[in-house]
């Protein structure tokens, strides 16, 4: 079992883009302002829920496999916190159904799926998650132009913390996909 996530210090901003997919959901490719590239895991913009009772997990479902994500930054109690995660990697064949399922308090503020290179450094989609949404499977293993990418479960902004809301980030290998090196964790 994993340790417990650890707040890091100090609030960071991220990036908001589109992907390219030929498949069921519409991906648009475009180039994110550089300035606001500063995901290095920990960056996404999402909405601040400010639950007490912490970030919770977002579960990832793909093919036979079935992981759990933890947040690497969330508003508790009106405070931003960075947490110290390393993402799950879940391999994929081509034309698998990704299914992601947020807990109760994110599917009630709002969320979307941000699309991330293999590196976990640029925005290079998005899927919008239509409001209310649990889980969401209109996300195939093939709509994602590189083989190996990051989606990051982003919840909306706009609670107590602002700016700075949950991101949860999974890695996906499609066969010939390659991650690299492990992204540094938080």
């Amino acid at each position: 079992m994993d340790p417990p996530p650890r707040p890091l210090p100090g609030p960071g901003a991220g990036a908001r883009g589109a992907a390219d997919g030929a498949g069921g959901t519409v991906v648009v490719v475009r180039r994110p302002a550089s300035a606001l590239l500063v995901l290095g895991l920990t960056g996404a913009l999402a909405g601040c829920a400010g639950e007490p009772e912490g970030p919770g997990e977002v579960r990832a479902q793909a093919g036979g496999q079935d992981v759990n994500a933890r947040a690497t930054q969330f508003c508790l109690d009106g405070d931003p916190q960075r947490y110290q995660v390393t993402p799950p990697i879940v391999e994929v064949s081509p034309d698998t159904a990704i299914r992601l399922t947020v807990p109760d308090a994110v599917a009630e503020r709002g969320w979307q799926v941000q699309v991330f290179d293999e590196q976990l450094q640029e925005v290079i989609g998005e899927v919008d998650v239509p409001e209310g949404t649990q889980s969401f499977d209109e996300i195939n293993s093939s709509d994602v132009v590189p083989p190996a990418f990051y989606l990051v479960v982003v919840e909306d902004k706009g609670g107590d913390c602002g700016e700075w809301t949950g991101a949860w980030p999974v890695g996906f290998i499609r066969a010939g996909g390659d991650l690299g090196t492990t992204p540094p964790a938080g």
